[in-house]
């Protein structure tokens, strides 16, 4: 399952199922820690109508999942023909407070009146296993309060003539035999049960009598502080506001944010404005760019996408800056300022709060210490700190992070170079699964140099500029070390004990990519068009959802050993932009076609696809995704004005 819909404010994020519930709640960090307990379970809506019951999610209703084209918030309608009700959600997450809001229309079809009850469910996960949290019904300000510790979460709403719930249950979810307090709801009465502890979960009733072909609304929310007494500051606030002028004041944000500084294209417009605005729900304000919020993938493996990877945040801040927006770039770049290791270099990947993430690279390789890096994610990182100063112009900020980023990182890549071979010395690969001196590694140290010694000219520092620019120049004349007499670039080759080199001549998509994009070659480079060459014929289109392959036999996610791998958005779209740049453009056009075709109906794009079925894999949304469609559209609509 992936998550169609993702709701943010840089603190709180919020993502939203295939039917519409909440799946993943994250605060008081964007990432960080997952207050549901998403592995199993997700929050319910039940509607009892005229005595008969029914969950949302049971397979009897109609759902369709979207959010808004200009803004993070939700469009959901969900339609019952056995009950003849239809809801109609509009969710957004705040921005003035940390509040999940769900503006709800219950719609009566019929030219008779219905006795409605909508109830509203929610199970967290605060603790570990929930074993300590608690859950209470609060009767002066009419909330239900689940806490633990420092997390205080407010839940209550209202209906349109400001009346609030009128019935509550807490009791216990997923321990001791018991499947939850939600059950308590289909007979349309709670029981009141005012008190539970350990793992816990709660349901609170609406009650509407709706007249014939008549709507009415109720407002929802979930308040996340970290006191009792601010979450009942805001839920007070909310309970006198009008929701909907709330709900107005986050819209035209979101629009003024999404048209930036720079004019969007016409060209696929909803699905370049949908990829802003999930890339933008995985920023954190405080400068964590989130590779994904979609925490299903847990069910499947030791771990999750929920972390800062220097490299993908890179790459997601990319076409922001290319779009005006420079803010969310500047908190990123002191992000990684301030986690960078003291010699110079980026670790692996960070949590949200800055900490190291989990890592499976090992610090010795053989009998040889290594680095347990990705070195590509430093001089990418260098790479995108050039971009935003050519967009921005903004030399105090350079001037700012140059001594406290820039010539460690620079430094640091100068020296991690093999004498025997002039390149960098080995590290893991951008895939994290290999341990070589990697094409792909290779090109962005040369971009990263390259663009270290151009800022040093910015801030006149000319010794830097020259050392650093002899540094790349050295690199870039020991290319061809990498371009083998297979006739295309290789991933890359291991530098043994020995001195022999030992080649892995795997057929990579980055291959490509990294020539092309970092290493100055000129797009009619007869090393590039050979690769190319070979991409096309063993990478494109090798099963029948089409698509590139990251490299062959690429057993990530696979299940179908007949085929070489499962096709990938950023492959397919890397090769995309190839074309753009050698006048490929129907091409182009071609690939950028099948990547928005495998869009959910919310535009969301996933990691890669099923290579029968093109059925999304992976975690849904991957941002990584969202950035190369943004930047190819981009690419494309300049190339053919």
């Amino acid at each position: 399952m992936g998550r169609p819909v993702v709701l943010s404010n840089g603190q709180l994020f919020v993502g939203l199922d295939e039917s519409g519930l909440v799946h993943d709640f994250y605060y008081p960090y964007v990432g960080l820690e997952n207050l549901t307990n998403a592995r199993s379970s997700q929050h319910k809506i039940g509607l009892w109508v005229d005595g008969k019951f029914s969950w949302t999610n049971d397979g009897s209703w109609e759902v369709n999942v979207d959010f808004e084209d200009e803004a993070l918030i939700s469009h959901i309608e969900l339609n019952s023909n056995e009950l003849n009700i239809k809801l109609t959600l509009q969710d957004f997450v705040d921005l003035e407070t940390n509040s999940f809001i769900r503006h709800i229309t219950v719609a009566n079809p019929l030219n008779q009146e219905r006795d409605v009850r909508l109830f509203m469910h929610q199970v967290f996960q605060i603790s570990r296993a929930g074993r300590a949290d608690t859950a209470l019904y609060v009767p002066d300000d009419n909330y239900v309060l689940d806490y633990k510790g420092r997390y205080s979460l407010a839940i209550s709403g209202k209906c349109r003539g400001g009346e609030s719930f009128d019935e509550y249950a807490v009791g216990n979810y997923g321990i001791e035999g018991k499947a939850g307090t939600f059950m308590d709801a289909e007979d349309g009465t709670l029981s009141g049960n005012a008190v539970e502890h350990g793992g816990v979960d709660s349901v609170i009733r609406f009650k509407l009598s709706l007249g014939p072909n008549k709507s009415e609304c109720i407002d929802y929310w979930i308040v996340a502080t970290s006191s009792q007494n601010d979450a009942e500051v805001v839920n007070d606030l909310l309970k006198k506001e009008d929701i909907e002028k709330r709900l107005e004041q986050v819209r035209e944000y979101w629009r003024k944010w999404t048209r930036g500084t720079v004019d969007i294209p016409d060209l696929n417009k909803r699905s370049l404005t949908h990829s802003l605005l999930i890339i933008k729900a995985h920023i954190d304000e405080r400068g964590s760019v989130l590779a994904s919020g979609d925490s299903s993938i847990f069910n499947f493996g030791r771990d999750y996408y929920c972390y800062c990877w220097p490299r993908d945040a890179a790459y997601a801040l990319w076409p922001l800056i290319r779009l005006g927006h420079y803010e969310e770039a500047k908190q990123f770049f002191e992000f990684a300022r301030d986690t960078k290791h003291k010699d110079g270099y980026l670790m692996h990947k960070y949590q949200p709060d800055r900490a190291i993430g989990s890592t499976w690279h090992p610090l010795i390789h053989g009998r040889r210490k290594e680095l347990a890096i990705q070195e590509d994610e430093t001089a990418g990182v260098l790479y995108m700190i050039g971009q935003y100063y050519q967009a921005s112009k903004d030399k105090s900020f350079i001037e700012n992070i140059y001594h406290t980023f820039i010539v460690g990182a620079a430094n640091f890549m100068c020296r991690f170079i093999d004498e025997r071979t002039g390149l960098p010395h080995a590290s893991y690969d951008l895939w994290e699964e290999k341990f070589l001196t990697s094409t792909y590694t290779v090109c962005t140290v040369i971009a990263g140099l390259d663009t270290a010694s151009f800022l040093a000219k910015v801030v006149e520092s000319p010794d830097d500029a020259i050392r650093w620019k002899k540094a790349a120049q050295q690199i870039r004349d020991n290319l061809d070390k990498l371009y083998h007499q297979v006739g295309y670039f290789v991933k890359g080759f291991l530098l043994l004990e020995n001195g022999e080199l030992s080649y892995d001549y795997t057929l990579d998509i980055s291959s490509l990519y990294g020539p092309f994009m970092y290493a100055g070659l000129e797009p009619d480079d007869e090393r590039l068009a050979k690769t190319a060459d070979q991409v096309e014929k063993r990478l494109l289109n090798t099963s029948p959802a089409g698509g590139v392959l990251r490299y062959e036999n690429d057993n990530y996610f696979l299940t179908k050993r007949q085929y070489r791998g499962n096709p990938w958005v950023v492959s397919t779209l890397w090769l995309a932009q190839y074309y753009i740049a050698t006048n490929q453009t129907q091409k182009a056009k071609d690939l950028v076609e099948w990547s928005t075709q495998r869009e959910l109906p919310s535009a969301v794009l996933s990691e890669q696809f099923d290579p029968e079925t093109a059925e999304p894999l992976g975690v849904t949304p991957l941002v990584w995704s969202h950035a190369e469609l943004v930047n190819t559209l981009l690419d494309l609509s300049k190339h053919t004005k």
